[in-house]
């Protein structure tokens, strides 16, 4: 894979330079460029859509956070701010990451790195998605293999996830975003439920009176935000007249 191609978006010159620093100390992380005014940062985003942008939240004029919602949806963005009380929110836009400054860059590499498997799964999905068959989750500092078979749902919390196996009784957890998994893992194999679960569809054991799901011993609630897609998919499949 080619390096990823990052942009550098925040209002202090000296932020500025420190992360052009740790981006040239990464290998496979290329500086395509920086910007301190976040309005023609954005335009040079649209123009350019670079594939990761470290991205200030509280600026003048545009904040990243709304900067954030207007970028090209292949375009990954990790925070980079000195208050901690965005954390949250930077999840709910699909951050890859939230780096709380001052930045080490051991916290920088491991954002880095979370992006570069993101892409790589996401460049492997594209290239034969009918022949995906596993995917590698970060667990425990190590890449661990997974078979897609093996799903059986994934819940979110917070800036991690849970994926639970039909293999074993405990969860794999993993630094992603639930927006992240849902765009790694095939659509007609996965579908989104809830803000917090993602289903395996061959999986779903039964589905109750009230329109929940059970996968395995878990009853999964489903949202009004994803009801109209899932009983769509059980009109589809359905047997019942």
């Amino acid at each position: 894979m080619n390096p990823l191609r990052c942009f550098v978006v925040d209002d202090e010159p000296l932020a500025v330079k420190m992360l052009e620093n740790f981006i040239a100390r990464t290998p496979f992380l290329e500086l395509a460029a920086s910007f301190t005014d976040p309005v023609l940062a954005l335009s040079e985003i649209r123009t350019q859509a670079p594939q990761l942008v470290f991205l200030d939240i509280q600026m003048p004029d545009l904040s990243g956070m709304e900067l954030s919602r207007m970028v090209p949806s292949d375009t990954r963005i990790v925070f980079t701010t000195a208050f901690k009380q965005y954390a949250f929110e930077s999840y709910e836009v699909s951050a890859l990451d939230f780096l709380l400054k001052p930045i080490r860059y051991q916290k920088f590499l491991e954002a880095a790195e979370k992006a570069r498997e993101w892409f790589a799964m996401k460049e492997a999905a594209a290239a034969k998605p009918e022949e995906m068959t596993a995917a590698f989750f970060k667990v425990d500092g190590s890449l661990r293999k997974v078979e897609l078979a093996d799903i059986l749902f994934v819940e979110g919390m917070k800036d991690y996830v849970m994926v639970y196996l039909a293999s074993q009784r405990q969860p794999l957890v993993t630094h992603l975003t639930m927006k992240a998994m849902e765009e790694m893992l095939p659509a007609g194999r996965f579908m989104r439920i809830h803000r917090s679960f993602i289903v395996a569809l061959d999986k779903v054991d039964s589905v109750s009176a009230t329109g929940d799901v059970k996968v395995g011993e878990r009853l999964l609630h489903v949202s009004d935000a994803y009801r109209v897609v899932f009983d769509t998919y059980l009109k589809e499949h359905s047997m019942a007249r």
